[in-house]
């Protein structure tokens, strides 16, 4: 409260601009008497989510530690896929990594924190798996990055003009990175010409272009419409996440025979032809 007055008089040209100091004024997450918070059911799920991302941590490692140097990289990424997750998780259940958003809303940033480098190491693990150029793998990567700044901002906007504009830019960054996974990153897999990859690559990549098009849709309805309850989000972004990082990874290691060399997967597909 006592750092309003210093901010006010620069914040306001701005906010005059976007046509909302009233509308920011009133909204104003300071101004909360009561929060929207996580109940108990939310809380549960944030039990089980940081448990499931832990023992899954633990396990890759566990394989990482065994396995040759081919094979380590992708349970590397595991390692930090669930890694990341459970910091995040362990965040939010210590009563961490929040703030109060519009509508005096209980809003887990921490959350952003993890998608922000969880997704890109999804991407660069089907990257892999593909055999995707890095050019490609970056640009991807980018985009991705961007949808989650763009949530974000979303998220934390005052002006419910500017939270949907952000939310329009964030499917836009979206639907070339589900593209470049469903099209481009397959054409890639299927050159390598090697059955168990190219069923490998089907499968993961399948379970995290459905995964993730469930999150723009929860954020809709409760970082965007707030009709959700906070617990409700808590549940629904756990489950996702569960799917998209612990069964993700588990998905890798039942590869585990098939995680060849790409190189080698080339050479012995020349030698078919």
């Amino acid at each position: 409260g006592e750092s309003a007055p210093v901010v006010l008089p620069v914040a306001m040209p701005f906010t005059e601009l976007a046509g909302a100091s009233a509308a920011a004024k009133a909204l104003a997450p300071t101004a909360c008497t009561t929060i929207e918070e996580v109940g108990s059911t939310g809380v549960g799920a944030l039990t089980l989510g940081f448990l499931a991302l832990a023992v899954t941590t633990v396990v890759m490692v566990a394989k990482a530690a065994s396995a040759d140097s081919e094979r380590r990289k992708y349970y590397f990424c595991c390692t930090f896929i669930c890694g990341v997750a459970t910091f995040s998780y362990f965040a939010m259940l210590s009563g961490q990594g929040w703030t109060a958003i519009a509508g005096c809303r209980q809003f887990f940033y921490a959350r952003y924190v993890d998608w922000f480098i969880t997704m890109p190491l999804i991407i660069l693990t089907l990257g892999l798996v593909a055999g995707q150029d890095f050019v490609t793998l970056a640009a991807v990567v980018g985009a991705d990055m961007l949808m989650i700044v763009a949530l974000y901002m979303g998220a934390v906007s005052v002006v419910t003009t500017v939270k949907w504009f952000w939310f329009l830019f964030a499917i836009a960054m979206f639907l070339p990175v589900v593209y470049s996974l469903a099209r481009t990153f397959r054409e890639t897999v299927i050159t390598r010409k090697d059955p168990e990859m190219i069923e490998l690559y089907g499968k993961i990549a399948w379970l995290t272009i459905i995964m993730w098009s469930f999150y723009p849709i929860v954020w809709l309805f409760s970082e965007g419409f707030a009709s959700f309850s906070v617990s409700f989000e808590v549940v629904a972004y756990t489950i996702m996440d569960i799917i998209s990082k612990c069964v993700f990874s588990f998905m890798i290691v039942s590869a585990h025979d098939y995680l060849g060399s790409p190189a080698q997967a080339q050479t012995q597909s020349r030698e078919y032809v």
